[in-house]
């Protein structure tokens, strides 16, 4: 048996890229400029090359579209509904990455007319299956706030507990209380204490770095 014997599907790589602005978890989607779904709103990826390995495929993507690299990328899941592309048989692996905001630098591929952030509770029609990725990726960062420490991707080097649990109320759309908070994030052992926040209002903060030799599986809530 060949493999010229058997029909060959194409395969895609698509990107659920989160990042927090403006007190709100928002996606990056990107306007199609060609067909099918021409001027539809989707998520940003394209095929994969015959020289590249998926993550390499999903990493060129990123960075097409928001400018940044060496980020959080993590595989999604892989969606292979026949249907799924009126072009033919598509099989997509996704992706989901996390950004912090100040980082990322929009701008539009060949193949799209533009490219913008929007918050998940206000999202658009979308093309193909996206919906369901992004729906999909919604849970499963959700899943990864509470066991492990990818929240700190979206914070800077040096933060305070402050901002720490105001990503985690934006994720989860639920006020979280500060103290049992606090308590909870000090007692994982997982912070190093850095400076006080300088210029800060009233009582500055203490701000804090995570440490680097943390395990993979943390019950941060």
């Amino acid at each position: 048996m060949k493999l010229s014997d058997f029909e060959q599907p194409s395969v895609t790589t698509d990107l659920v890229i989160f990042t927090i602005k403006e007190n709100s978890l928002k996606v990056l989607l990107v306007k199609r400029n060609v067909e099918p779904f021409k001027d539809k709103w989707a998520l940003p990826g394209g095929f994969v090359r015959i020289d590249e390995s998926l993550e390499d495929s999903a990493k060129r993507e990123l960075f097409e579209e928001t400018g940044v690299k060496n980020v959080y990328l993590e595989q999604l899941y892989s969606f292979g509904n026949p249907k799924r592309d009126p072009r033919g048989r598509v099989i997509t692996i996704s992706y989901f990455a996390l950004i912090n905001s100040e980082k990322v630098k929009l701008k539009a591929s060949t193949d799209v007319s533009e490219a913008k952030l929007f918050s998940v509770s206000k999202i658009p029609l979308l093309a193909f299956d996206h919906k369901e990725i992004l729906e999909y990726a919604i849970k499963r960062l959700k899943w990864k706030f509470e066991y492990t420490t990818i929240a700190f991707s979206l914070l800077p080097k040096k933060f305070s507990l402050g901002e720490l649990q105001k990503i985690y109320e934006i994720v989860f759309e639920k006020k979280i209380d500060k103290r049992n908070f606090r308590k909870k994030i000090l007692s994982l052992g997982i912070l190093k204490k850095e400076s006080i926040k300088k210029d800060a209002p009233h009582r500055p903060p203490q701000l804090y770095s995570l440490k680097n030799k943390i395990g993979e599986i943390i019950n941060i809530l």
